[in-house]
């Protein structure tokens, strides 16, 4: 990375002087954006930073962290707990459930930072004519109205949702809802998205940090019942490089208060409504914010 940044809210003093940091990311765009920002914040605090956010499919990035190829990247802890170490069961407080994932990777040489706001988890979403018409806010609201009116609640979903025991299976399971087959269409998530917001489906699945839920004014049913896992993103270091630049921690702190859905429904919607570049919509917000000038 080359950005001309200068110490703002992060960095003074340039605590990372002569540090040579790899970041990585996954591929689609809020992790490019957080690949971006960590960077971002490294170079602004004297380190050089070398780019290898973008890799392929979710185990990628870590693994490349755990051997060293990379330094650190954002990881989600719901992803950690229930995809690399094997829990079916989530925790629902979401400092807790950061607290368990921080302790089963110190064994994997991994040190997990203080977790962000941000919970990038499933959701259902109407638009706002059917929001009108039916009134539902809560996970709560949607068994109801499938109870009272089981033709009112059609479903547009990812197949991968369908059948997973932490997406719908599980939703209608612990909101006893019984949805018929015929009432849920399986789809990519894009089209899920413009088909929610045509009315084409009463509700859609999204995940709570898209951009498109913003651009498209969807209404966020709230999971009352705390079913979904957290997915709070979290700065996930390699325990050899946090040991020998511990000052790594106070720099990314700044910048992880700061992240939380409002934020990156806005950033991501940069990106994928108005087509903006990942890693200049992240340093156009972190100057705004005055985390580096």
């Amino acid at each position: 990375m080359s950005d001309d940044v200068k110490p703002g809210l992060i960095g003074q003093g340039e605590p990372l002087k002569g540090a040579d940091l790899t970041v990585t990311s996954k591929s689609f765009t809020e992790s490019l954006i957080h690949g971006a920002m960590m960077g971002i914040a490294f170079q602004a605090a004297g380190a050089h930073v070398v780019d290898r956010t973008g890799i392929q499919g979710s185990i990628g990035g870590r693994e490349a962290v755990k051997n060293g190829d990379a330094d650190a990247m954002y990881e989600y802890t719901g992803t950690a707990w229930i995809t690399y170490q094997g829990h079916s069961t989530p925790i629902p407080d979401p400092r807790q459930q950061w607290q368990a994932v921080k302790d089963a990777d110190v064994k994997e040489g991994l040190t997990w930072l203080p977790p962000s706001r941000l919970n990038n988890t499933y959701a259902l979403a109407m638009n706002q004519d059917a929001h009108k018409k039916y009134g539902t806010r809560t996970l709560s609201d949607v068994a109801a109205l499938a109870k009272k009116d089981p033709g009112a609640v059609t479903l547009c979903v990812e197949g991968e949702f369908a059948n997973r025991a932490d997406g719908l299976p599980g939703m209608e399971k612990k909101y006893g809802m019984d949805i018929p087959a015929k009432n849920v269409t399986q789809m990519d998530t894009g089209i899920i998205y413009t088909q929610t917001a045509k009315g084409s489906c009463t509700y859609g699945e999204v995940f709570t940090t898209d951009g498109r839920i913003r651009s498209m004014n969807l209404v966020v049913m709230d999971d009352d019942k705390k079913f979904f896992p957290n997915y709070n993103a979290a700065p996930e270091i390699n325990t050899g490089t946090f040991k020998k630049w511990p000052a790594i921690a106070q720099v990314l702190a700044p910048l992880t208060e700061r992240l939380d859905n409002k934020v990156a429904q806005q950033l991501n919607a940069k990106v994928d409504v108005d087509g903006e570049d990942p890693h200049q919509v992240a340093l156009d917000w972190m100057k705004k914010e005055g985390l580096v000038k």
